[in-house]
C-alpha cells in the first residue's frame, strides 16, 4: 500500500504572516507543509541546514525509556487514543479486532522517493572510482599481516579478550606508521589507534573506542574535488527507529549524529528500508559496518552534492500482517473498500505521544508555558508502567533526594534523555534548569513541542470531523501554489475534502475560519498559552506551525486473506 503526497513549494522565511483575526482578507497566506507520511516538517530554515557542519557538542541518545513498548503496554499505562485527540472514524461499517506488529517483521516499510521509486536495498557493492582508490589504497595497507587483521577483526566484534591490538613497530618509518594508523581507522570503523613505548619498544595500539572518544570529531582526510560531499545510501533496519539507527552509526563511525540527513522517521517495530546521506563518509568505510553491526544493512551508495531534506519523500510503501483477526470475509471487505476508496483520517499515531504515563505532549506544553520546574519534574518523576529496573530506581533517588549527581549514579546508561538531563543539573544547578535541558540534543528536545502540536491538531481535527463531515466547507484552508487559502462558501461546493488541511498551531500559520477554526485559540488558553504570541523566548522552541491534510488516502491498496 502506497501513501503519496505531493509536495508544495515552501515558505520564504521572513515574510510578514497574520492570523485571520489581525488581517480584513485572511484568503491567503504562504505555507509550511509537513509530510504526511511521516509527520516531518518540510520547509527548514537556514540555520537548520547549517547544522548538517555545524559543530555542537551533542551525543546520541537512546530512547527515553530505552526499549520500546507496544499499543497494549501503553494501554495499561493509561495511555489511550482518547488522550491523545484521536476520536474519529473515516467510516462507518462495524469494526473488527485483530494483533498489529506482534512481531517486528508485520510490519515492513520502504520509502518512496521524490522521483516515486519505492526504495529497495539490492547491491552491497562500492562505487569504482579513480581516484579513490588512490587516495584508499594505500590503507589497503601490506603492512598489516594476516594474523594482525584477523586480530584487529575479532577486537571490532568485541571478540578480543585483551581489549587491545599491539603492532610493534620499532624499526617503521613515521610514514609507514602513518599509513598503518590509517589503516586501521579505515578498515575498522570503531576502532582507535595510538602510539606507546612499552618495554623499550615502539608499538601502535589500537583499541575499541567509545563514550566520548567516540564521538569526537574525526580526523580530516582527503576527499576527492570531483566527488560529490554526500554519500547518499539505502539503509535497511530492523527493531530500531531511525533516530537509534543514526546513533548507533554515528558512534561506529566516530563522527555526530547531524552529519546524516534523511528524508522521514521509520516505525522502531517493524523493517525497514530508506534512503539515508551523510557528510563526507566514504561509502568504503560505510560498507565495512555490515561486518559488524546485526539488524542493519547498508547499500546502493552513490556521491552527491547534496544532503537529504525532511518531507523530500513521495510517501511510503506499507506491507502490513494483522494478526488473529476476529471478523467475516464482509467485514474485511467493507474495510479495504473504505481504505481504498476514502482514506483515513491522518492522525498523528501513539508512537509520537510516548509510551508512558508521562506523555511527551504534556512535557512539550511545559517547555512552552516556560514552566521549567514542571519541565524537570515530568520527565524525572517516578511514574508507573513498566520500565528497566535502572530508571525505577533512578527516579525513586530523585523523588527521596532532588540530588541530580546521586540519580544519576544509578543509571548505567547515561546517554537516556534523563541521563543528560541530571548530569546537566549536576553541572548548572536546579536553579538553570533551561541551561540543564540543553544537554539533550536538540531532535530530542524538540520532539516534545513538536508532540504538543500534534496534540493540538489531533484533538482540532475531530472536532472538525464531528462538526462538519468528509466534506469541504466554507471556511476551510485549502493549498493553492504553496499559499493557504480560505475557501468560500462556493469554492467549497467544488472542493474534495481530500484537499483540506489544518494547521499545527504557531506564529507562521493562518486557521480556518468557521466555529472549529476559531477552537484553537480557546484550547490554547485552557492550556495557558496566547495563540498569537507562539515565539519564545528560546528560538528553538518557538512554533512556526504548518498544514497537513485531514484525510489520506493510498494507492496500491491490496489485500490477501491466510485462514490457519
Amino acid at each position: 500500500m502506497e501513501d503519496k503526497e505531493p509536495l508544495t513549494e515552501p515558505i520564504h522565511i521572513g515574510e510578514k504572516r497574520t492570523c485571520p483575526e489581525e488581517d480584513s482578507e485572511p484568503s491567503a497566506k504562504r505555507a509550511r507543509v509537513q509530510d504526511e507520511a511521516n509527520g516531518s516538517h518540510v520547509t527548514k530554515t537556514k540555520e537548520e541546514d547549517e547544522e548538517l557542519e555545524a559543530d555542537e557538542e551533542e551525543e546520541p541518545l537512546v530512547g527515553e525509556d530505552g526499549e520500546g513498548e507496544s499499543f497494549a503496554d501503553m494501554m495499561k499505562h493509561g495511555l489511550s487514543e482518547v488522550d491523545v485527540g484521536i476520536h474519529k472514524f473515516v467510516s462507518d461499517h462495524k469494526g473488527f479486532s485483530g494483533i498489529l506488529k506482534e512481531r517486528y517483521s508485520d510490519f515492513v516499510v520502504h520509502e518512496i522517493s521524490k522521483e516515486g521509486k519505492i526504495v529497495r536495498l539490492d547491491d552491497l557493492s562500492v562505487p569504482v572510482e579513480t581516484e579513490v582508490r588512490r587516495t584508499v589504497e594505500p590503507t589497503d595497507c601490506q603492512a598489516l599481516t594476516e594474523e594482525q587483521k584477523q586480530q584487529l577483526a575479532d577486537l571490532q566484534l568485541f571478540k578480543n579478550k585483551e581489549g587491545n591490538v599491539a603492532i610493534e613497530v620499532e624499526n617503521d618509518s613515521k610514514e609507514k606508521r602513518t599509513l598503518l594508523h590509517k589503516a586501521v581507522k579505515t578498515l575498522y570503523p570503531g576502532l582507535e589507534t595510538k602510539t606507546e613505548e612499552r618495554e623499550g619498544k615502539k608499538f601502535i595500539v589500537a583499541y575499541h573506542a567509545a563514550g566520548k572518544k567516540a564521538l569526537a570529531a574525526p580526523r580530516k582526510h582527503s576527499w576527492p574535488k570531483n566527488r560529490g560531499s554526500f554519500c547518499h545510501f539505502v539503509l535497511y533496519k530492523e527493531n530500531k527507529d531511525t533516530m537509534d539507527a543514526i546513533n548507533v552509526l554515528s558512534r561506529f563511525l566516530r563522527v555526530r549524529p547531524n552529519v546524516f540527513s534523511y528524508m522521514g522517521t521509520k516505525d522502531k517495530r517493524a523493517i525497514t528500508v530508506q534512503e539515508i546521506a551523510v557528510l563526507k563518509i566514504s561509502a568504503e568505510r560505510l560498507s565495512h559496518l555490515n561486518k559488524c553491526l546485526m539488524n542493519f544493512k547498508l547499500g546502493n551508495f552513490s556521491y552527491k552534492k547534496h544532503p537529504l531534506k525532511l518531507g523530500e519523500l513521495q510517501g511510503n510503501h506499507f506491507t502490513v500482517v494483522l494478526r488473529n483477526v476476529s471478523c467475516s470475509d464482509e467485514q474485511v471487505e467493507q474495510a479495504m473498500m473504505s481504505l481504498r476508496d476514502t482514506g483515513f483520517i491522518n492522525y498523528y499515531g501513539m508512537q509520537r505521544f510516548g509510551t508512558t504515563a508521562v506523555p511527551t505532549h504534556q512535557v512539550g506544553r511545559a517547555i512552552l508555558q516556560n514552566n521549567w520546574t514542571e519541565v524537570m519534574d515530568l520527565i524525572l518523576k517516578p511514574r508507573p508502567g513498566a520500565e528497566k529496573g535502572y530508571l525505577v530506581k533512578c527516579r525513586e533517588e530523585w523523588a527521596q533526594t532532588q540530588d541530580p549527581e546521586a540519580a544519576l549514579k544509578k543509571l548505567p546508561v547515561k546517554r537516556c534523555v534523563e541521563g543528560q538531563l541530571l548530569r546537566g543539573l549536576s553541572m548548572y544547578g536546579k536553579k538553570n534548569i533551561i541551561t540543564a535541558f540543553g544537554l539533550i540534543p536538540r531532535n530530542n528536545r524538540l520532539m516534545y513541542i513538536h508532540s504538543y502540536q500534534s496534540f493540538v491538531w489531533n484533538t482540532m481535527v475531530s472536532r472538525r470531523v464531528e462538526a462538519y463531515g468528509l466534506k469541504a466547507v466554507e471556511g476551510d484552508l485549502v493549498l493553492r501554489g504553496g499559499t493557504a487559502h480560505v475557501l468560500t462558501a462556493e469554492e467549497a461546493e467544488k472542493q474534495s475534502i481530500h484537499d483540506v488541511v489544518m494547521p499545527l498551531p504557531g506564529f507562521d500559520v493562518i486557521y480556518p475560519t468557521h466555529e472549529v477554526g476559531k477552537g484553537y485559540r480557546d484550547l490554547l488558553t485552557v492550556d495557558n498559552l496566547d495563540i498569537d504570541n507562539l515565539r519564545h523566548k528560546v528560538r528553538d522552541y518557538s512554533l512556526a506551525g504548518a498544514y497537513r491534510r485531514i484525510l489520506i488516502r493510498p494507492s496500491d491498496v491490496s489485500c490477501l486473506t491466510l485462514y490457519g
